[in-house]
């Protein structure tokens, strides 16, 4: 490094290379007298002389500046001077020429080194593609590019264009191979090439499930002995004989691609086992399986194989052995790291930006699978062998417990004993269950809130609401970013009426948990009730949105623009329902109330019917079918649905008064008369009945005329004292309330409210179909107004006269009836609530 200079930034490399001699320059010379003279002397126009060497003859001397065209003179001494241009190319002149650099100067040119002013080079000859050479490599490139885009129409899903790639990707390397054989180039044949377009090929046929065309390219892979390695292919065939549930001949070929691998790879040989070991427990062989098994657990454990492990000893009721493999299981090594290296442990801001970084990598990622996988295993396999590997299962849960206190997987153990209370309440043995949730309440805040929670929820089913509210108030307190505690806290509000504190709660558990639908839902329900219309059904629509499948959200958007007076929206969104519920009677019936308010009969009945079929004991279908047909004229096909209303409902004397009157309309007048002696014998002091027995006897001319008219006279006097003696104890009552008010006037006493008025309604859980109920005490006032225009029991036949029956009494069934209301028909109740939510430590897998 002593002898190397460095150039300085201010110095210019150029530097003096333009300087040169005065004498030299031209553009003086004709002033210069001295020069001139010269010139004009003998000296100056001596005849060249003839060159002595080669090389050295005398040319044009050529004299000039830096700056401008050299002046050619010839030399005296018959020699070219320095600067001559011999066969082209100037000798440089050493007085004025820089170290390093030619000068090259000839007439008109510029100083250019770097040869710039030759311009860009000539382009490269093209290359002849007839030759052979040419075309065989061309027709491989595209063989290539074929596979090449075959593998990723695969990836992105396209199946069958990666099928007709891979196709392609053969004929033209077939077409390949012959080529070279007409080229007599037989030797260069690219087997790696021939190789991969079969493998794809394969590959593709597998990928669009043709089985024979894939197991076929298999084959010729297989018996090419020029392939190396093709023998682990018979794996691929395995997995298509899978596939095709062939297992015997699966199993062949596993081993025989066990066979080919050697002890090298010993992870490929580990999977090929393990798939062995799955087929031969679907053939049910759980001892061949567990052989299998065996070895791999022995050889290089994993957790997937441990499970399988365990699913065969409890096929085959082993229970030492269970309890073994578990403990296998739960000390199988994962190989992950500990999560402490991603938490910072210092003020060190390089390596705080690596823990970031590596945080949420795909390493990361997959370890939290793997592990997440691991708990899986573990908790299934628990809950399985709990009941069998002791007398009862509580005490091999217990012994699970201990086991995984024992292991990697401490923090599992409460998960299983949470599970065992969940085992409890399958059995319907809920004291138990909540004796073991219990035991939670001293311990660490996360189970302690899953603990609280589901007592919460086991209470509020019971419907203790005060013991449902305590273990809510528990839950928020250990964890108050719990959802499922909020719902719960919000839910045991709601029962109290008191709603938009229960919508506080609701929207808290949505500000924890974005994605909490339970949430969401009985907010909706909450708005509905409060009649705030419009963010009940934004609610509603946010749920949607996330469950788009789900009937129960469907049925309440529609319940919400039905109240909003907006039919159509109502009949599209019900329309939703019958596409995801086609089955559900109650949504059938709500889209025919719809459309008969619409005034489409035909709609309507159609949905009514089909409801009927799918729930032919709703009474107010039955009701609007047969007043239906009774309006249309068809009594006949009225009677089997009236019928049905008397099998439902056989103390309500109406509807066996409709079907004998069905009777009547249709012409039958003895199965009529049968139907009226039947309903007499059932209910002797009906007067409907009675009036037309005595119509009908008279009509047909029967001597039991005069008997039924007795009756009839000792049933209205009958029913006229009944009448009197409840008219005079109402006027009674109300005297005395008139008097109690007038005797306590003044004193500050208010009138106590009715009961029913006061008391909360219950909020249940969601239904299947989230559906209203209507009350029972209601039921009855929602007949229609064709049921209601019979006669009523304390009305004459005929109120307007008291002249002799005839034959030409107007039937009360008559076509002068109104169609039953469409406001009879049920609604979505606004108590039905979502599930309380359980809690993720609660929900089996």
């Amino acid at each position: 490094m002593e002898n190397v200079h460095l150039a300085v930034e201010e110095d210019d490399l150029y530097s003096g290379y333009n300087d040169y001699n005065p004498t030299l320059d031209s553009e003086e010379l004709e002033n210069d007298v001295d020069f001139q003279q010269a010139v004009r002397t003998s000296h100056g126009r001596r005849p060249p002389m003839t060159a002595k060497f080669p090389g050295t003859a005398i040319g044009a001397r050529t004299l000039g500046s830096s700056f401008g065209a050299r002046i050619p003179l010839a030399s005296s001494m018959g020699r070219p001077m320095t600067g001559a241009i011999q066969d082209g190319a100037a000798r440089p002149m050493t007085a004025v020429r820089a170290a390093g650099y030619t000068s090259s100067m000839v007439r008109g040119s510029n100083f250019d080194p770097l040869g710039q002013s030759r311009g860009p080079a000539p382009p490269l000859e093209a290359k002849n593609e007839d030759t052979p050479e040419e075309k065989i490599k061309i027709l491989e490139k595209k063989v290539n590019d074929l596979i090449e885009e075959s593998c990723m129409a695969q990836s992105i899903g396209a199946l069958q264009l990666a099928l007709e790639k891979a196709k392609e990707a053969g004929r033209k390397e077939r077409a390949l191979v012959r080529q070279r054989e007409q080229s007599g180039n037989t030797d260069h044949i690219n087997i790696d090439l021939t190789y991969s377009v079969l493998l794809n090929l394969a590959n593709q046929y597998a990928n669009n499930e043709m089985y024979p065309e894939a197991l076929n390219s298999y084959q010729v892979i297989v018996k090419n002995k020029m392939f190396s390695n093709a023998g682990r292919l018979k794996v691929n065939m395995a997995n298509i004989y899978v596939k095709q549930k062939n297992y015997p001949k699966a199993i062949k070929f596993y081993r025989m691609a066990l066979d080919q691998i050697s002890n090298a790879h010993k992870e490929m040989r580990i999977k090929i086992m393990q798939n062995i070991g799955v087929v031969f427990v679907r053939m049910g062989q759980y001892q061949d399986a567990i052989t299998s098994f065996e070895h791999i657990m022995s050889e290089s454990p994993n957790i997937r194989t441990g499970f399988n492990l365990i699913l065969c000893y409890y096929a085959i009721g082993d229970k030492e052995r269970m309890k073994k493999a578990f403990q296998k299981l739960i000390s199988v090594p994962l190989g992950i790291d500990d999560e402490d290296k991603y938490i910072s442990t210092n003020d060190d801001t390089s390596s705080n930006m690596v823990i970031e970084a590596i945080k949420n990598d795909k390493l990361h990622q997959m370890e939290r699978d793997l592990k997440v996988l691991a708990e899986k295993f573990i908790m299934t396999a628990a809950k399985l062998i709990a009941p069998s590997i002791e007398s009862s299962f509580a005490i091999g849960f217990d012994w699970c417990v201990d086991m995984v206190k024992s292991s990697q997987y401490v923090e599992l153990a409460n998960d299983l004993e949470i599970n065992k209370a969940i085992t409890y309440l399958r059995q319907k043995d809920f004291n138990q269950a909540v004796e073991t949730l219990k035991t939670f309440e001293k311990k660490d805040s996360r189970v302690k809130s899953a603990a609280a929670t589901n007592l919460s929820f086991l209470y509020f089913l019971e419907k203790d609401y005060d013991q449902a509210d305590r273990y809510a108030d528990l839950a928020m307190s250990a964890d108050r970013y719990n959802p499922a505690a909020l719902i719960n806290k919000g839910n045991t509000i709601f029962i109290k009426a008191d709603h938009e504190k229960a919508a506080e709660f609701y929207k808290e558990a949505l500000r924890n948990d974005s994605s909490c639908t339970e949430a969401l839902y009985n907010l909706g329900l909450t708005y509905k009730k409060l009649n705030r219309l419009e963010e009940a059904l934004d609610c509603f629509h946010k749920l949607h949105a996330i469950l788009r499948n789900s009937a129960q959200v469907m049925y309440q958007l529609a319940n919400l623009y039905e109240l909003l007076e907006d039919s159509q929206q109502a009949i599209e969104w019900l329309m939703q329902v019958v596409s995801v519920t086609p089955t559900d009677p109650q949504a059938l019936a709500k889209l025919g109330e719809l459309h008969d308010g619409e005034g489409d009969k035909s709609q309507a009945f159609q949905y009514y019917y089909d409801s009927y079929r799918y729930f032919p004991a709703n009474i107010e279908v039955i009701e609007w079918l047969g007043a239906y047909y009774i309006e249309t004229q068809f009594c006949e096909k009225a009677i089997q649905y009236f019928e049905r209303a008397t099998l439902i409902q056989p103390s309500q004397v109406k509807w066996q008064l409709m079907v004998a009157s069905c009777y009547r309309r249709s012409g039958n007048y003895q199965k009529a008369l049968e139907t009226y002696k039947d309903i007499h014998r059932k209910f002797p002091e009906n007067v409907e009945c009675l009036r037309f027995l005595v119509r009908l006897c008279t009509d047909m001319g029967l001597k039991e005329v005069q008997d039924y008219a007795n009756k009839l006279k000792r049933a209205e006097r009958l029913k006229e004292s009944r009448e009197q003696r409840v008219k005079s104890g109402r006027e009674g009552s109300a005297r005395g309330r008139r008097e109690g008010r007038e005797g306590s006037a003044g004193s500050g006493e208010t009138d106590v409210k009715a009961v029913s008025q006061s008391e909360p309604k219950q909020l249940s859980p969601l239904l299947d179909s989230g559906r209203d109920s209507s009350s029972s005490s209601t039921k009855g006032e929602r007949l229609s107004a064709k049921m209601r225009s019979l006669p009523g029991s304390n009305e004459p036949y005929e109120a307007s006269s008291q002249k002799e029956i005839d034959a030409s009494y107007v039937d009360p069934l008559g076509p002068q009836m109104e169609r039953p209301k469409t406001g009879a028909k049920r609604r979505v109740e606004d108590e039905d609530f979502a599930d309380v939510e359980l809690g993720d430590d609660l929900l089996p897998e």
